[in-house]
């Protein structure tokens, strides 16, 4: 007698957030270009701290969203330059961004209601 085999999805669990990890992502960076890349290429990004690595945002993004992350990208957005009406200059400050790719069939939902 041929015993049959259950084969089970492995679910993947994710341990709890920390402090910490609330820390780590800011905000998210939302513009049609993040929003696009988020609809077609299920990548997300996010503001997030100035000293945080790749490692950092990806531990902090499993265990607050509880997906598998795939790839992290991080850059820095440069400060700029304005003017405030005719006379006065102002600057907008820089920030650290992540580009975070989400695996296949898992998905994010920043909106809620």
């Amino acid at each position: 007698m041929a015993r049959s085999k259950k084969v089970e999805e492995a679910k993947v669990s994710f341990p709890k957030a920390t402090e910490k990890d609330f820390e780590v992502i800011v905000a998210p960076v939302i513009t049609e270009k993040t929003m696009s890349l988020m609809q077609d290429l299920n990548k997300v990004t996010v503001k997030v701290l100035p000293t945080a690595n790749k490692t950092e945002v990806k531990l902090a993004f499993e265990r607050i969203f509880q997906v598998k992350v795939t790839d992290v990208k991080i850059s820095n957005v440069r400060s700029k330059v304005t003017t405030r009406g005719t006379r006065y200059t102002g600057s907008i400050s820089g920030y650290k961004k992540a580009v975070v790719t989400v695996a296949e069939g898992e998905a994010i939902d920043l909106f809620k209601e």
